[in-house]
């Protein structure tokens, strides 16, 4: 089988669905653990593992005034609590957590796009 990368298909967040720009460069991180070693003074090492939630970086959606799109991700941003999120890649296959938007919110009105990161607690899970 051969990797199949491109642009990502789609993204739902909390039940709405977003195009995304065909030329979006995301980052994905599964979530789970990061992994360091440290030295002991015999010459020996250990493994201290640190947990951290998934995360999608660079997604550029396009944002529709009259759907009240950036309203609805700013809803979300402002929310307590995680929502469902699904992003299906040009591969095919769809990845999927629950999380919430970080950072800022800054809509292009040249371009009806917003770039948005999101990350969550846990693993973002192959469907």
């Amino acid at each position: 089988m051969t990797a199949v990368g491109g642009s990502i298909e789609s993204l739902g967040i909390d039940g709405r669905i977003f195009p995304v720009a065909s030329d979006a460069e995301a980052n994905r991180k599964l979530g789970g653990f990061e992994n360091e070693v440290q030295a002991n003074g015999d010459g020996t090492a250990r493994i201290v593992k640190t947990r951290v939630p998934w995360s999608l970086d660079g997604v550029v959606v396009e944002v529709d005034d009259a759907r009240g799109d950036q309203e609805f991700l700013q809803e979300i941003a402002d929310g307590r609590d995680y929502v469902p999120v699904s992003i299906t890649f040009a591969s095919g296959l769809t990845y999927s957590g629950r999380g919430t938007i970080t950072g800022e919110i800054q809509a292009s009105s040249q371009n009806a796009t917003a770039g948005i990161s999101l990350s969550g607690p846990g693993s973002m899970e192959q469907q």
